[in-house]
């Protein structure tokens, strides 16, 4: 795998993990009785954003680790896929 896919991957992954951890425990004003003057009442009250971006982080470098791992070992090709047809390595780029 190239640097640059590696990169292109864990970029694509890190944004699909954060749109999983952003709703995790949030709690609404409305739901601590709290609601500021001029926001609606669903925004949250504590977003704690710095500790979601933390665990979107080291999930996301988890779940690479182990793509990367079935990717070098060979667990994940594109020829594993049963409707594509077949593929020849071109010599050029791996």
């Amino acid at each position: 795998m190239s640097p640059i896919l590696a990169v292109a991957i864990y970029f694509i992954l890190w944004w699909l993990v954060l749109f999983v951890v952003l709703p995790v425990g949030v709690q609404t004003q409305e739901e601590e009785g709290n609601v500021a003057p001029g926001t609606t009442a669903s925004a949250p009250a504590n977003a704690r954003i710095f500790a979601k971006l933390a665990v979107t982080t080291l999930l996301s470098a988890l779940i690479f680790a182990a793509l990367y791992g079935a990717w070098e070992y060979e667990l994940l090709a594109l020829d594993s896929i049963p409707f594509l047809p077949e593929f020849e390595s071109q010599g050029g780029l791996q």
